[in-house]
């Protein structure tokens, strides 16, 4: 049966339901509701749904649509627009029926069962993406009408993520406005908003699918109404949903949902059922395989592998390692490393990887390494690992660690970014024996790629490393570089004329390049060519800030008056900030999900207290002292050099986090005294709202101007939310609701 055909019908049907519904309330409005009452609970409820459905769609779109995962954090302005949108309109009537249907609308659109894989699939190759930044199957010329339509697929399924929150916002927004003391309401906001935080945190934990995560969205949702035949329309819309998200697995054909990604296994076994080897995706796409280079198998199955068994890329490392070596695996994924270490002799392994799910299916691989007494497993960040490692290592192995098809959701951040910098190999360099090697595996799609790991290698080593290709019919195939600080690479190379011959024999379309910009801590972005921002994000910016101004005009006081300029420069201000933590503390703690669910959990908690203290002290919220820690708490980011703090990366990482908090902290005061002073909370809202899409929008200037840059950048436009202080006088008047992921 085909389960998404299923749900497509069911979906159809139950929203000619939800129209004669909604017919039925017109004059009155989807569930319609009474605004004269506070209700704590119906806050929490809203504020909690609003964190956990962002959290949620925000994963599930980047692995559905690719172009999602690529452009920075598309999906978080997009929940966050709407949100906005919903606060601005909080007087208006609620817009259930939108939400309801633009969210079954996206399942439909993403998930229809016979053009969805193929047409958003190639939405990033037609928007723009090409040679200039590393994109799997992108093209490489922009062709207009391809163009225009994927413009216009990426622009609805823009509008269908905004639509979602708008009612969440709207809700908020009374019900603090209906609060016997507006903060007092904000306050159960920011809680609420973190109890979500903590509830996805859960989801992630235990590999839930997404049909649990958006099925839980309608429900929430469906508790919301007032009436009870609404709230039943609208938990029926959980049968579709469910039907249209199922993927039918078998023992040999199954998918995981691991806290970075979905992951797909596709299992090939012989004739007599042996297990011949496993594709594993990742986000739809080919990733790495399971395979058995066992001298049993291999003499089981002769004309299985082409190339020479110690020509293999799996067992190529260790012709250039010294015997039984101490050996560090970064990105050990599902063991094909670990195991080529043990059957090559290594007297110890340490194998990294961050994802559990890929280290679960590891452990069932077919020659068992992680079984192995001498292999020990760390299930956390490559870099992390790094910089508390214990210097000796022989080798140093980089096994195919990349991620061409996921980001961090908060970020410009791929979860390798820091692990290929000059920087990490600096740290790698300190933790190889005096005969140590550092052999790095990578799919190197555009030689300019390859060109950059040689000139970084070059610049930390002070020498060339020998780079070379090595293919294979039954496993992955790679571009390889080896170099060591002495003269290990080239004894093994002299010593095996074989080994010698092989390398001369496959070199790389990329050694005679010209120079590229190398990637460090302050501008990791390896798979960019340059120090540019690419035409992609032109494109998908420029249908962010048409949605924008689009939804604004909908605001009726924003329509009669020019925006705020201290909201709109709060909003762009703090976004760019939260970004800016986010990435910074991902070098020292790890690019995982719990660090990033951490960090904002973090910066909810400082605006909570921030809103508190301006709520019990009236009086701490002097403009001059609080602009002064605002922009004093900046410089001091900007000016510490981080990397030069003694101690351990959990100490430097910890200092860090005191140190952001300071702005952050500040950043909250200033929007909470402000905030309960405005004399027309929907317009300053809608100001906040577009001040935040610009913010995420100028995260992209880290593409030019490195990730320190950014901190300036936040200084500039704190500086106009000054200005903005200066043109606005006090006045008093009733507060509106503010979003809990708000430009505090």
């Amino acid at each position: 049966m085909d389960w998404r055909l299923a749900g497509l019908l069911a979906a159809v049907l139950l929203l000619v339901g939800l129209r004669i519904l909604r017919d039925g309330n017109r004059e009155t409005g989807f569930a319609s509701e009474s605004i004269e009452e506070w209700n704590l609970g119906k806050l929490v409820l809203a504020s909690f749904l609003t964190l956990f459905a962002e959290l949620a769609l925000i994963r599930w779109i980047a692995t559905e649509v690719r172009i999602f995962a690529y452009v920075k954090n598309l999906a978080l302005l997009l929940c966050f627009l709407g949100f906005g949108l919903g606060c601005a309109l909080a007087r208006s009537r609620v817009r259930w029926w939108s939400a309801a249907t633009a969210l079954l609308g996206l399942l439909l659109v993403v998930r229809l069962p016979w053009y969805g894989d193929r047409v958003l699939e190639g939405l990033s190759r037609s928007l723009g993406a090409a040679q200039d930044i590393e994109i799997w199957a992108t093209g490489t010329a922009r062709h207009w009408p391809s163009f225009l339509a994927a413009a216009l697929i990426t622009g609805l399924l823009l509008v269908l993520i905004t639509c979602v929150f708008v009612p969440l916002g709207q809700t908020v927004s009374r019900q603090v406005e209906l609060a016997s003391r507006p903060l007092h309401g904000y306050s159960w906001n920011l809680a609420a908003s973190l109890a979500g935080i903590l509830a996805f945190f859960a989801v992630s934990w235990f590999d839930l699918p997404p049909s649990v995560w958006l099925g839980a969205i309608f429900v929430g949702l469906a508790f919301l109404q007032a009436k009870k035949r609404d709230r039943i329309a609208l938990a029926s819309l959980v049968v579709p949903a469910v039907l249209l998200l199922h993927d039918v697995s078998t023992p040999f054909h199954f998918s995981l949902w691991t806290p970075y990604q979905q992951l797909e296994v596709e299992q090939t076994n012989f004739s007599d059922g042996e297990f011949g080897r496993a594709l594993v995706k990742v986000n739809h796409t080919g990733y790495q395989f399971v395979v058995n280079l066992s001298p049993d198998f291999l003499a089981r199955h002769p004309g299985l592998l082409k190339e020479a068994a110690d020509e293999n890329p799996y067992n190529l490392p260790f012709r250039f390692a010294p015997p039984q070596a101490r050996v560090l695996i970064v990105g050990s994924g599902t063991g094909n490393d670990v195991a080529a270490a043990v059957r090559n002799g290594s007297r110890s392994v340490d194998a990294v990887e961050i994802d559990p799910a890929i280290l679960e299916l590891g452990k069932r691989h077919p020659e068992h390494p992680y079984s192995a007494p001498q292999v020990s497993a760390h299930l956390t960040d490559a870099r992390a690992f790094l910089k508390r490692a214990k210097p000796g290592y022989d080798l140093v192995l980089f096994g195919l660690l990349d991620s061409h098809t996921q980001l961090s959701d908060y970020s410009n951040m791929r979860i390798d970014n820091f692990v290929y910098t000059e920087e990490s190999f600096r740290e790698v360099k300190a933790l190889l024996a005096p005969q140590g090697v550092v052999f790095v595996k990578f799919q190197v799609d555009h030689p300019w790629l390859g060109r950059r790991l040689m000139e970084m290698l070059t610049d930390v080593f002070g020498k060339r490393p020998v780079v070379f290709t090595a293919e294979s019919s039954y496993t992955a195939g790679a571009t390889c570089f080896a170099i060591s600080p002495s003269g290990q690479v080239a004894d093994r190379l002299n010593t095996d004329p074989r080994l010698q011959q092989f390398v001369a024999g496959h070199p790389p379309a990329f050694m005679n390049l010209p120079s590229i910009a190398v990637t460090t801590d302050d501008w990791p972005y390896l798979y960019q060519q340059g120090r540019w921002i690419p035409g992609v994000f032109f494109s998908v910016s420029a249908l962010v800030a048409i949605l924008a101004f689009g939804l604004y005009w909908q605001i009726p006081e924003a329509r009669q008056r020019v925006p705020s300029l201290f909201f709109f420069s709060m909003g762009a201000g703090f976004l760019l900030l939260e970004t800016q933590v986010i990435s910074r503390l991902a070098l020292y703690f790890g690019t995982t999900w719990q660090v990033n669910g951490i960090v904002i959990g973090a910066i909810l908690t400082a605006l909570l207290i921030a809103n508190l203290v301006i709520e019990q002290q009236p009086r701490a919220g002097s403009r001059r002292w609080i602009l002064g820690g605002l922009l004093g708490g900046l410089a001091l980011a900007y000016s510490i050099p981080f990397s030069r703090i003694p101690g351990s990366a959990a100490f430097v990482g910890w200092v860090a986090a005191g140190v952001f908090a300071i702005p952050v902290f500040f950043a909250g005061l200033l929007f909470a005294s402000e905030f309960q002073n405005v004399e027309s909370p929907s317009a300053a809202l809608g100001a906040n709202m577009l001040g935040a899409v610009l913010g995420g929008l100028l995260e992209n200037t880290s593409l030019v101007i490195g990730l320190r840059g950014l901190l300036l950048v936040a200084v500039v436009l704190y500086s106009l939310a000054a200005l903005g202080l200066r043109l606005r006088p006090r006045q008093r008047a009733v507060v509106v609701g503010v979003p809990a992921r708000s430009d505090a």
